[in-house]
């Protein structure tokens, strides 16, 4: 049997070409590297909701400083670490039937806004083991006539810094 030189070069040719691109194939596919990314933490904040425990008793001009206190519901799937709580008089509704005037948030005093909690709230609804105190709410008496303010509602807003 007698091969002809003229096809046994584009064979091998050929074959050689094949193997040095599955070569780079196959270092392509199988190559180390490196590389990097991003990602960003959720604020867990976000499944903590804070609460007023206390049930303050109706105010009048003078009173004495109530202390406000409360809890937490954290609905997310891990405890989440609470610095502190803010409060703030997030509005003041007047009560039908009250004296023409106005009542607003100046006619309240709300002190020690910042309720340091410093504690991992676990997992809760509400979850009762991490309390929070310290804000404290007066009717102060002001020169001017706050019949307007009889039967007042204050709403105070509490936040998560």
């Amino acid at each position: 049997m007698h091969i002809k030189k003229r096809r046994f070069i584009p064979v091998v040719i050929a074959l050689l070409a094949l193997i040095a691109v599955s070569g780079v194939a196959y270092a392509y596919w199988t190559a180390g590297g490196s590389g990097s990314g991003t990602a960003a933490a959720a604020s867990s904040t976000s499944n903590v909701t804070v609460h007023q425990t206390t049930t303050l008793n109706a105010m009048y001009p003078g009173d004495t400083a109530q202390t406000i206190s409360g809890n937490f519901t954290n609905t997310g799937s891990g405890p989440v670490y609470v610095t502190s709580v803010t409060a703030s008089i997030s509005s003041v509704t007047k009560a039908g039937g009250a004296p023409s005037g106005t009542c607003a948030a100046g006619d309240f005093t709300l002190s020690n806004t910042t309720a340091t909690v410093n504690a991992e709230v676990p997992v809760g609804d509400p979850e009762t083991t991490v309390t929070w105190t310290g804000p404290t709410i007066q009717f102060h008496d002001t020169a001017s006539n706050q019949d307007a303010c009889k039967g007042a509602t204050v709403t105070i807003g509490y936040s998560i810094p």
